[in-house]
């Protein structure tokens, strides 16, 4: 499928020249960083001139504005403790199963935690959302047009084999990428990126295409996991396919060992040549990370209570509101706690197949919205703890309100007629309302109803709905074996509002693997799924809602292909200032909306988790949980968890 071409590219001269911070979208394993080239050197970078009087810059990191949190000479990031000591073991679960610990394998089930063992040029901060800094490389080199990006490789780095990490393995591993990757990131990466060139053993360079936005290039070629060529050359792996057999990575940890849909276990490798750099100070901190695999999420938590492994993340409203009373919580072993988290809940919701030709009308996605009851689902089935989300910004100063004025007015005014006149007139979608008292309630029900029967989907004499072709109004939602257990309640209240309007749902449950392959093969009406959210634009926008890769990208479960949606994107790519960043992304939360790709379903803002007392963490930084990376472990309290019998 074609994308349309996008008249935001034309309107780009029209835009504002200043240029000034903003953040980035982390997502689909890409740091995409909001703005055009061009920024003032970073603070401790250093610029110079070229002969033809390009200026390049010079750093010991990356963000597109050059406003980098951390000076060159840091000596580590402020969330971390720098003292924590290391050792102990981290041991935490994973439902269903995995049939590889290739985590890049387009086929079958990769194993939890598989891509841990391999690093990347750059490296992430969990309280600098828009900058990344050195890791593999000492110093990255780019023009302020940024056409090109060259990185100066640390010597000292090696894989866990002892060989040393080079330039050639930065460039075979993009080109690995492009050729066996996924097909949305490989199409994508081949149109921006025009190639990758190892200067010397420890100097690689990108080089950038013309005519397109500069956001994401650099931070998209820097955060690459980088593999072991030799390793590769000599065992004839793939990147696409399913293996066991693992490429030695140059991470802090490496595979210990594994037992077939049982159990993972990581060691940290004792010849980390990163441990002492600044950007690794406080971190890595367990000599093991164990992976306990489970069929569902049910037996994972007995097995939590029982020791059998020592922290989990709890994402059951059910269980977190009247489970977690038993003995090891009554005698203080273990520790449960809501801690912040600074970023916008991810989209998640009924997502609909937009190839399906019963979702053209978006009378009938409106109906069966119209079927699902959150408030009575919050109040009888979760406990009141969750809220209803309605934006893909959601609590966020992004979040599209009302109908559109000023900088997102003037953003939508210069699109042109792709948009359509009624977002201009009508208030941002939200979601409909629903008795808490009731089920079924009635006035929505009723509604629904209206809306099918004006969409050709009437009544027969069976109750049940059918077009001018006789066809019935079929869902078919497929639902993970491992999903948890409160999730199939939901369904089946939700199931009951469908019949009740004479729509008949397929809730099926499947094992975990063949739930992937069919969320792959887009072999579903629907299904319970989302998007990442974010905080900014980037390239990454493109694979979650673009037209391009729409019939194929994992990241988009919609299909969401919309001339709409694309102009603003590529529009949103070449904002110039945080003003015109912000108003074309509360247009982008406006137009998806509007777009009506899924049911919102809930959310909450934060982490609920719950661990055995032997672990500590720092003050938790607005993007990243941390609990593999900054938290510790306290060699004396695990004795004493040992010695009341706690642990097994």
């Amino acid at each position: 499928m074609n994308r349309p071409e996008p008249r935001a590219m034309a309107l780009a001269a029209t835009l504002s020249p200043s240029r000034r911070a903003t953040l980035l979208l982390s997502g689909l394993g890409l740091a995409a960083l909001v703005a055009l080239a061009g920024p003032a050197p970073a603070q401790d970078d250093t610029a110079e001139t070229q002969a033809e009087g390009s200026e390049i810059i010079t750093s010991h990191g990356y963000s597109f504005f050059g406003d980098l949190k951390y000076p060159a000479d840091f000596e580590h990031f402020d969330f971390v403790n720098p003292e924590a000591p290391k050792g102990g073991e981290i041991a935490i679960e994973a439902s269903g199963t995995f049939d590889s610990l290739n985590p890049f394998t387009v086929k079958g089930r990769a194993g939890a935690l598989s891509s841990m063992m391999y690093e990347s040029l750059l490296g992430e901060a969990a309280d600098d959302y828009n900058g990344a800094y050195c890791l593999l490389c000492e110093s990255v080199e780019y023009p302020a047009d940024k056409s090109w990006v060259i990185f100066h490789m640390r010597p000292e780095a090696k894989f866990s084999d002892g060989t040393p990490l080079t330039a050639h393995d930065v460039v075979f591993s993009h080109n690995l990428f492009i050729e066996q990757g996924l097909p949305s990131f490989s199409s994508g990466v081949k149109k921006l990126v025009l190639g990758a060139e190892a200067l010397d053993d420890y100097t690689v360079k990108f080089t950038f295409a013309d005519g397109v936005s500069r956001r994401s290039l650099i931070e998209q070629v820097g955060g690459g996991t980088v593999f072991s060529q030799k390793w590769f050359e000599e065992t004839g792996a793939r990147l696409d396919e399913p293996r066991f057999e693992t490429s030695p990575g140059s991470g802090p940890y490496m595979l210990d060992s594994y037992d077939v849909d049982r159990r993972i276990v990581y060691k940290r490798n004792p010849d980390y040549w990163g441990a002492d750099l600044p950007i690794n100070q406080g971190r890595w901190n367990f000599d093991t990370i164990r992976v306990e695999y489970f069929a569902d999420d049910s037996a994972a938590f007995e097995a939590f209570k029982a020791g059998e492994y020592t922290f989990r993340q709890e994402t059951s409203s059910r269980q977190w509101a009247n489970q977690y009373n038993f003995p090891a919580v009554q005698e203080g072993h273990v520790v449960k706690e809501d801690l912040p988290d600074g970023m916008p809940p991810n989209n998640t919701g009924f997502v609909f197949n937009l190839a399906k030709e019963k979702f053209a009308d978006v009378r009938v996605r409106e109906a069966i919205a119209l079927a699902f009851n959150f408030e009575w689902t919050n109040e009888s089935l979760q406990y009141g703890l969750f809220k209803h989300r309605e934006s893909y910004f959601q609590d966020t100063p992004l979040q599209a309100e009302g109908v559109p004025e000023g900088a997102e007015l003037a953003f939508l005014e210069s699109l042109g007629d792709v948009v359509p006149p009624e977002l201009f007139t009508e208030p941002a979608r939200g979601v409909h309302e629903s008795r808490a008292s009731r089920l079924n309630d009635r006035r929505n029900l009723g509604r629904a109803m209206e809306l099918l029967d004006e969409a050709g989907w009437t009544v027969g004499d069976d109750g049940k709905r059918r077009n001018a072709n006789g066809q019935l109004l079929t869902l078919d939602f497929p639902i993970s074996s491992s999903s948890a257990p409160s999730v199939q309640p939901i369904l089946d209240n939700y199931a009951q509002n469908l019949m009740a309007l004479g729509i008949e749902p397929k809730f099926e449950v499947v094992d975990p693997s063949q739930y992937t392959n069919r969320r792959r093969d887009r072999e579903y009406d629907m299904l319970y799924g989302g998007y990442r959210a974010g905080l900014g634009t980037g390239t990454g926008l493109l694979q979650m809602y673009g037209s391009a890769e729409a019939e194929f990208s994992v990241f988009n479960p919609a299909g969401i292909a919309s001339p709409l949606i694309d102009d603003i994107i590529y529009a949103s790519l070449e904002t110039e200032t945080q003003e015109e960043q912000d108003a074309s992304l509360m247009a982008l939360d406006r137009a998806l909306r509007h777009e009506f790709l899924m049911v919102p379903t809930w959310y909450k803002s934060g982490y609920w988790v719950a661990y055995y007392d032997m672990y500590e963490h720092p003050d938790i930084p607005p993007y990243d949980l941390g609990y593999l990376d900054f938290w510790w472990y306290n060699a004396d309290r695990a004795e004493e968890l040992r010695a009341a019998g706690a642990l097994r």
